[in-house]
């Protein structure tokens, strides 16, 4: 079975990276030329993902504005002389059929998923954290959906971390499958040292059953008082097949300000009109420090 619908939790404050969200989302800053989310909305679609659900709030409607046709800017385009232009913003509308959801009360990803159900069904879907830019030469969704087609169950994508900042993520119990692949029996929401089960951590990437729902539904509070993802996964260790994948890919944590300007860099330098001037300045720059 392929994977047809993700969900894309969008609907968190962005703290870490104010001032600037108080009033932008996180999630549209620019990366390069393009809004960090669409990113995001890319690697679903090239991963044969057509139905994507996008989680916001109420101060989030820039992101649903974004994936919009917009007829007056297009026409002044098209006016100007700018008609190619106008054609790449209508594409970008069109590339997927998106939904927001609003998540009401910020309670936790394991809450925002949860918003999602009425959208995704019975259906198996990936999820695709928003802080999350993942370069890869394969997109990591795509990576994920192979070991669903072979596995079946739920899939989570993970790599290795410091072991000092693995408190800041999970922990994920895991025995050799082959390759880069694992199956899962336990995983841990920001362990404490004597909980560490290995340095790998699930970083952004998912595919999920449609039993989480049951499990989030009935779900206590966990870390922080949230809602917690891993803890549902967890919960379900043991009654169906997870299978974890190490997947190929440079991550960027854009939620932070080192992270952002991480990808920021990278995308750039990728960028086919900038990246060769980025290139050249870096290294005239780089003699002055």
């Amino acid at each position: 079975m392929n994977i047809k619908k993700a969900v894309i939790p969008a609907a968190g404050l962005g703290t870490r990276m104010l001032p600037a969200t108080k009033v932008v989302p996180k999630e549209v800053l620019p990366l390069a030329d393009l809004p960090a989310i669409q990113y995001l909305v890319e690697e679903a679609v090239n991963s044969g993902i057509q139905d994507i659900i996008i989680i916001t709030s109420r101060t989030k409607t820039a992101i649903e504005d974004y994936f919009d046709y917009s007829p007056e800017l297009e026409a002044h385009l098209e006016a100007a002389g700018y008609g190619e232009k106008a054609a790449e913003l209508r594409k970008f509308a069109d590339m997927a059929n998106i939904v927001c959801v609003r998540q009401k009360e910020m309670l936790g990803l394991g809450h925002a998923i949860l918003t999602a159900q009425p959208y995704v069904g019975n259906d198996p879907f990936a999820v695709l954290l928003g802080d999350d830019i993942i370069l890869s030469e394969r997109p990591v969704t795509l990576q994920l959906e192979d070991a669903y087609r072979e596995f079946g169950g739920m899939v989570i994508g993970v790599q290795e971390v410091p072991i000092e900042l693995i408190s800041r993520y999970d922990s994920v119990k895991m025995s050799p499958l082959r390759d880069r692949l694992y199956d899962v029996s336990a995983v841990k929401e920001k362990p404490r040292p004597e909980e560490i089960y290995t340095n790998y951590a699930i970083l952004g990437r998912y595919i999920l059953s449609s039993e989480i729902f049951d499990v989030l539904r009935h779900l206590p509070p966990g870390h922080g008082g949230e809602i917690q993802l891993t803890d549902a996964i967890n919960a379900l260790c043991g009654t169906q097949r997870i299978t974890a994948v190490d997947f190929e890919g440079q991550r960027f944590d854009t939620g932070n300000l080192r992270g952002y300007l991480q990808a920021q860099i990278e995308l750039s330098l990728r960028h086919p009109t900038v990246g060769p001037w980025l290139r050249e300045y870096i290294k005239e720059r780089a003699k002055t420090l």
